[in-house]
């Protein structure tokens, strides 16, 4: 399921004034239970009880005391799993996705990239926050957070190891489309 994501849009606040929209670049995929990496690891807890099901629901988690992070529920009801957002390449709004992060401008050439590269950059850009978004339908009308397929091809995703973490990070499970330059970390 992570790699079917890539590829697909994020909107945030769709039809507003302050509409921002994202093509998916990079994603990793958390197998729940069995992962070492994944919140539910531990077994379900009030805070991480998205994890567990239906699919298509955010889970968002504060970490390093600085940073949000958008996951997305990805299993039945009752099953944990879930995949993460790690970088959106700009869509649409790239001006209030620069205001969200501090910034005066977009930035512009190479440095465009930083904008909503990385799962904390892409959270600040679109202002998602555990307070307004944890437990959000993404995929109904109206959720004002949501994903959308609106038939683009990637001509080419890879999966590579994931990155970022210590726990089970050989695993093949992040998923980037090939080449795009919003992708975080090596691309």
């Amino acid at each position: 399921m992570a790699g079917e994501l890539v590829g697909a849009r994020l909107i945030c606040d769709p039809g507003s004034a302050l509409e921002v929209v994202a093509v998916i670049v990079e994603v990793e995929a958390y197998l729940g239970t069995s992962d070492p990496a994944a919140h539910a690891a531990a077994g379900r807890t009030a805070r991480n009880c998205v994890l567990f099901g239906p699919p298509g629901y955010a889970y968002v988690y504060f970490i390093y005391g600085n940073h949000y992070c958008l996951n997305v529920s990805c299993m039945p009801a009752g099953e944990a799993g879930s995949v993460l957002f790690r970088a959106l390449e700009p869509v649409l709004g790239a001006g209030r996705m620069a205001r969200n992060r501090g910034l005066d401008v977009p930035p512009a050439g190479k440095a465009a990239r930083l904008l909503t590269s990385g799962p904390g950059r892409l959270c600040q850009a679109f202002a998602i926050t555990r307070q307004r978004d944890n437990g959000k339908d993404l995929v109904a009308p109206g959720s004002g957070l949501s994903i959308m397929d609106d038939g683009f091809r990637v001509p080419a995703i890879a999966a590579t190891p994931r990155i970022g973490i210590t726990k089970a990070a050989d695993r093949p499970l992040r998923y980037v489309i090939a080449g795009n330059r919003f992708v975080s970390g090596k691309r």
